[in-house]
């Protein structure tokens, strides 16, 4: 302790000959640090033997102020506000150009316009033809392709979704420290459930392949439970932030799920329509009246649904990194800004999601163009792995469950990159492309990327997410076998009804959830950016990592 003492007056005590000069370290550039000479070698042995952590000493001498912290922007400008009438916009600054991938922007667009006109035809000729597709769950003359029965049956789904979701929103608030362990015996069982019941139905492919899932989660989770203190004091960090007065995160995650639900039944009411409204009868079914004018065909079919649903995930994907965008900002701005004079700026929730909405749009949509062609390829492997299990073929089964396994693989792969990227374009406005790699190569340096290895936060979300999805999975082969739809003989649309309802869940609650994770990932991402900002302005929140998770002191490179 003396050895400390005397390291920390001899800091305070020298001269600064490089004030004002930019501050060198790890590779990173920044203004606002300012240099010392190190202490004499036997300061530097005493302070080298302490066996317990003990904080640095201030790097500032005491006639500066504290709040003289900058992270390295890349160029970007940070301002501290000095009273609590600045702005988002003028904390986190946007240096030119403002605009960055304007060409994705402007893809998504016409994305949504080609979506849109697409809907609107297949729903004009649906609604000529309605009578003939039934009023209700039975009554259709519709005995070879999707129809009204479909459609309250995703009604359902919708509100099976959208109620599982919140409420697991909410069990996040109010379990805080439960929340991890529930998530993953809740996941675990469902696994185990689904198997067990597919099997009792001798469907013998989908319950091996839910069976090897179950085995998998059961594996995973126990594994996982010496990490679980770790994620749980993350997780009630990010809790304790979202109940702050000057930001809106269950808002934000309320709103987001009631626009992802809208639009899973606007999607949901348009994929019944293309079936309804262009799909050819069978030879020897009932002449399909909207193909009188010859055309309809099973390519203008496949076409429209590959496009409608690309279109769906683009578009999902987007909300959800819209919704990401938005409440990193407010994290970043907690953690920059909470222990300055001014506290975190002002409309720090409406500053981040107009800068998401405007400068930040084309890179936001960039970033989503990838996990959406990613996913598609995934739900193709979903639905044909599906229909081999239905025709009890377990090889053909297995072998597209391993390649739906490898496209997951590579989806965490993009969508882990996205998450700290979206961080970084938040709050600098980055382009995607530069955000991601700036971003990456400065959580490496800063040793960040083994505090994110050993976080479960982002996987029990996750996890979440595919219980929600199964009970809407579930729900919809259900439905199917008990109400036995006439275009449904021999299973014939089970597995793709049942592959757009776990789509549906799934979508739904990661919309639902995102608040949550982009809270914590934000927070690693502002670690690497100023690490010394975590032990100075919030050092309760240090302290208890430093208690669950005392490695945190050796990879984190202040």
């Amino acid at each position: 302790m003396a050895h400390q003492g005397q390291a920390a007056d001899y800091y305070n005590s020298q001269p600064n000959p490089a004030a004002g000069a930019p501050y060198q370290q790890q590779g990173y550039q920044q203004q606002g640090y300012q240099q010392y000479p190190p202490p004499p070698a036997h300061l530097q042995q005493g302070q080298q033997q302490q066996q317990q952590y003990q904080a640095p000493p201030q790097p500032y001498p005491p006639q500066e102020p504290k709040y003289t912290h900058q992270p390295p922007t890349y160029g970007a400008s940070f301002v501290p506000p000095q009273d609590d009438k600045q702005s988002f916009q003028d904390t986190f600054k946007i240096q030119k150009p403002k605009f960055n991938d304007l060409w994705a922007g402007l893809l998504l667009i016409a994305t949504f316009c080609g979506f849109v006109a697409v809907s609107g035809l297949t729903l004009y000729r649906y609604s000529k033809y309605h009578t003939f597709n039934g009023g209700g769950i039975y009554g259709g003359a519709n005995d070879f392709s999707l129809d009204t029965n479909t459609i309250i049956l995703f009604a359902f789904v919708l509100c099976v979704a959208f109620a599982f979701s919140w409420v697991y929103f909410l069990s996040a608030r109010a379990f805080t420290k439960q929340f991890v362990w529930l998530t993953g015996i809740l996941n675990c069982a469902s696994a185990v459930a689904t198997a067990v019941y597919y099997l009792y139905r001798r469907l013998w492919g989908a319950g091996i392949v839910f069976a090897i899932f179950a085995v998998f989660a059961i594996i995973c989770f126990i594994s996982w439970i010496p990490r679980i203190p770790f994620a749980v004091v993350m997780l009630q960090q990010t809790m304790d932030v979202a109940r702050m007065r000057r930001v809106h995160v269950f808002l934000v995650s309320l709103v987001g799920g009631l626009i992802s639900v809208a639009f899973a039944a606007w999607y949901s009411v348009t994929l019944v329509a293309i079936y309804v409204s262009y799909m050819p009868s069978n030879p020897g079914s009932t002449p399909n009246p909207a193909c009188a004018d010859a055309s309809c065909s099973s390519a203008k079919v496949i076409g429209m649904v590959v496009f409608v649903t690309f279109a769906g995930y683009w578009i999902t994907e987007w909300i959800k990194n819209t919704i990401y965008a938005t409440i990193a900002g407010v994290y970043g701005s907690w953690y920059f800004c909470a222990g300055t004079p001014g506290g975190i700026p002002s409309g720090a929730t409406s500053g981040a999601l107009r800068r998401a909405t405007t400068y930040s749009f084309g890179s936001i949509s960039f970033g989503s163009l990838v996990v959406a062609i990613i996913n598609m390829l995934r739900q193709a492997c979903s639905i044909a792995q599906q229909q081999e299990a239905s025709d009890g073929n377990i090889v053909g089964s297995i072998m597209f469950c391993i390649l739906g396994c490898i496209i997951g693989c590579l989806n965490w792969l993009v969508t882990f990159i996205n998450r700290y990227a979206f961080s970084h374009i938040a709050l600098y406005g980055k382009p995607y492309i530069a955000a991601a790699k700036d971003t990456w190569h400065m959580m490496k340096d800063r040793g960040i990327d083994a505090l994110v290895n050993d976080c479960l936060v982002g996987p029990v979300l996750t996890m979440g997410s595919v219980f929600v999805a199964y009970l809407c999975a579930l729900l919809s082969y259900l439905w199917l076998e008990y109400t036995h739809p006439a275009y449904n003989d021999g299973r014939t649309f089970t597995p793709v009804i049942m592959a757009f309802s776990f789509l549906i869940g799934l979508q739904v609650c990661q919309i639902f959830m995102t608040p949550i994770g982009a809270g914590v990932d934000t927070v690693f991402v502002a670690m690497a950016w100023d690490p010394q900002v975590a032990i100075t302005d919030h050092p309760e929140f240090w302290d208890r990592l430093v208690q669950v998770y005392p490695h945190v002191q050796q990879v984190i490179h202040v």
